[in-house]
């Protein structure tokens, strides 16, 4: 069915497949209460899937990189991946259909999943799962952060013996989800982390389970961020054993995706960097923290998620320079920056990148990374992103 909340008929239907965006309401539980099922498209996707090992990956930030890196590496090992979910197409696409086609040319199925598509999954059982990291975010739709994490952790609870749940060692939220199922545990972190299998440090990013090391200078991907992607990502393939050498052609030719800290531009020996799709406040810390210029003119602000801005005032004490503020935000954000760094507003884009533009000095960077949406003022994080490429785009020109 489709159209309506009509209660009745909600109550009369076999089954509910609600879309993600779609938060509950009066009507659908009441039907859930009457016994009807309720489930999400991943769940759909999941029965209707013929018998092909499901990587799922979700975390507050860096799935989408880490996703498509994933199939990137899955690629090169000739395992023919689909790679879909909250990035990209859904996996519902490529089910076979009822009276149609019954082919299915894919040998690996790699997800991202949102919070939001993890809600309903009641039997989804990816052999591989990982919990990136989790920051405050959505807290408009969940009854607090706790509530957010568990959504998230949906991933690993029908995890059974010799599936495998990927999540960060120093981070005991995220160990605590992965125990809701019976996967094989695997850990990833700094070379300080003693238990993690995947580690990085200044110089390497290190294969601890078959003593392989990959030199971060040959790493397409920057920062630290980054490289505990590439780690989370080599514990996702390890069943795969991947040659070693194909990995380092990945790696040195992977560059990340649009709007997620892509330098742009150089201006008055100023680098400006995009990262429109730091929608939220643990994404922005880790763009302010991983950039390797000392000083940074952050731009953010956008409609408000919920959550604390007090993590990033703590960076920007540590490598800001100043901050320009733009969108409905703009006041609660200065508020918790207090005298961190100098804040100055904006009223666009182009306004805003003029005044970082002053701000800045040579060596410095010019970073984009909203931690909030962008709906107050954009169609998308990508329309934000252009605005940003193309004003920092004309400082060079100038």
């Amino acid at each position: 069915m489709t159209g309506g909340h009509a209660a009745a008929r909600l109550s009369d239907a076999s089954l509910i497949v609600i879309s993600p965006g779609v938060p509950s309401f009066d009507e659908l539980e009441r039907a859930e209460q009457a016994g009807v099922p309720v489930i999400g498209e991943i769940e759909l996707a999941w029965r209707l899937l013929p018998g092909v090992p499901v990587t799922a990956i979700t975390g507050s930030n860096g799935k989408s990189t880490t996703v498509t890196l994933v199939g990137a590496l899955l690629e090169a090992l000739g395992a023919r991946p689909f790679v879909g979910g909250n990035l990209g197409e859904p996996p519902c696409e490529i089910v076979p259909q009822p009276g149609g086609p019954s082919s299915f040319d894919y040998g690996a199925v790699v997800l991202e999943i949102s919070s939001f598509q993890a809600e309903r999954v009641p039997t989804f059982r990816p052999r591989r799962a990982a919990l990136l990291n989790v920051s405050e975010n959505h807290l408009d739709r969940y009854n607090g952060f706790d509530d957010y994490v568990a959504a998230k952790g949906n991933l690993f609870s029908h995890q059974q013996a010799g599936d495998v749940a990927v999540v960060p060692a120093d981070d005991p939220r995220c160990v605590a989800q992965a125990r809701r199922g019976r996967g094989d545990i695997v850990t990833f972190g700094t070379s300080r982390d003693a238990g993690a299998a995947y580690v990085y440090d200044r110089e390497h990013v290190i294969d601890r389970a078959r003593d392989v090391r990959y030199s971060r200078a040959d790493i397409r991907l920057a920062g630290d961020h980054n490289a505990l992607n590439v780690c989370a990502s080599l514990a996702l393939i390890a069943d795969r054993d991947p040659d070693p050498e194909l990995v380092r052609q990945v790696l040195a030719s992977f560059a990340g995706l649009p709007h997620r800290i892509v330098r742009v531009t150089t201006a008055s020996g100023v680098a400006y960097y995009d990262d429109s799709k730091g929608t939220n406040v643990g994404a922005t810390v880790a763009a302010v923290r991983g950039l390797s210029e000392e000083r940074v003119v952050l731009i953010a602000g956008g409609r408000d998620k919920q959550g604390s801005y007090e993590p990033l005032a703590r960076a920007l004490a540590e490598r800001g320079r100043a901050a320009v503020l733009i969108g409905e935000a703009a006041d609660k954000i200065a508020a918790a920056i207090g005298d961190a760094v100098p804040v100055e507003r904006a009223s666009s884009m182009e306004d805003a990148v003029a005044i970082a533009a002053r701000f800045a000095q040579p060596g410095d960077a010019v970073l984009l990374s909203p931690a909030c949406s962008s709906f107050d003022m954009f169609r998308d994080y990508k329309h934000r992103g252009d605005a940003f490429v193309d004003a920092a785009k004309s400082l060079s020109r100038a």
